[in-house]
């Protein structure tokens, strides 16, 4: 069953993006209650960022069970699974949405496979973060450039590096200060698995496990992203390769939220 709404709790939001707000959103227990509160005061300036994982799911059956309308986006690399393509249109389907695909600039790839090759992301490190930062970063800070509020399904459970991520943070952007709210950041893998069970909320095919217990824990660009194996570190599957010379500074990130 969804949660009760406890839209009580939060009460003044503003339309500006202040402290005050943050501190509101910091406040607000309930993730429903933290939607509701979003897309009423920042309608289409608000919106839900998802891969298709299964935070970004939970995230989408909520905003659709308060019944307001809610604006869905998804960063498109050019280099998505066919089973997430597939995927994102059968949850359009399914709650009578359009999720907007943000792409990035193709001559800009164009111009990085031309100089440093397709598959420049095995070469090092900082030539991924160049892939990342085309295909990604700079769609998404073009994305952020229509909204004040932006909702992540991050959560602390989910790497080493995000378990110091706040629910709730100002961040500055080209243009103006956005609202970044992660509503499930202290939600357990297994309460998020709980929750989709119970409600009977779309799950790509791709984070379901095999015979052998193997899953993608992480939705990216396929060459990219590889299942993980029962017991490995949850972002062990990301660039694989980078695992076998471990860094203190090897965060297994794509730039998208620790450089915006």
């Amino acid at each position: 069953m969804t949660p009760e709404i406890k839209r009580h709790s939060v009460t003044s939001l503003k339309y500006s993006i202040d402290e005050a707000l943050c501190q509101e959103i910091l406040l607000a227990e309930e993730p429903q209650e933290i939607l509701f509160c979003l897309f009423k005061r920042f309608k289409e300036r608000a919106a839900i960022v998802t891969s298709g994982q299964l935070s970004g799911m939970l995230l989408i059956h909520l905003a659709a069970e308060n019944r307001l309308p809610f604006r869905v986006c998804t960063l498109d690399t050019l280099r998505l699974f066919p089973e997430t393509y597939a995927f994102l249109e059968q949850v359009e389907s399914r709650y009578g949405i359009q999720i907007e695909q943000i792409q990035p600039d193709r001559q800009e790839v164009q111009q990085m496979v031309t100089q440093h090759g397709e598959y420049l992301f095995f070469d090092s490190k900082s030539k991924q973060e160049h892939c990342c930062n085309i295909r990604k970063v700079r769609p998404m800070q073009r994305l952020l450039k229509t909204l004040d509020v932006w909702i992540t399904g991050l959560r602390r459970d989910q790497s080493d590096a995000r378990q110091q991520l706040p629910k709730a943070e100002i961040i500055s952007s080209a243009s103006h200060p956005i609202l970044k709210v992660s509503p499930l950041i202290q939600w357990t893998t297994e309460k998020v698995w709980q929750f989709a069970r119970e409600n009977d909320i779309p799950v790509n095919p791709l984070l379901k496990a095999d015979a052998h217990g193997h899953y993608y824990e992480s939705l990216g660009c396929i060459t990219c992203t590889t299942p993980i194996r029962p017991g490995e570190p949850k972002r062990a599957g990301r660039w694989r390769w980078q695992n076998a010379t471990p860094t203190e500074e090897n965060t297994k990130e794509c730039g998208l939220h620790f450089s915006i």
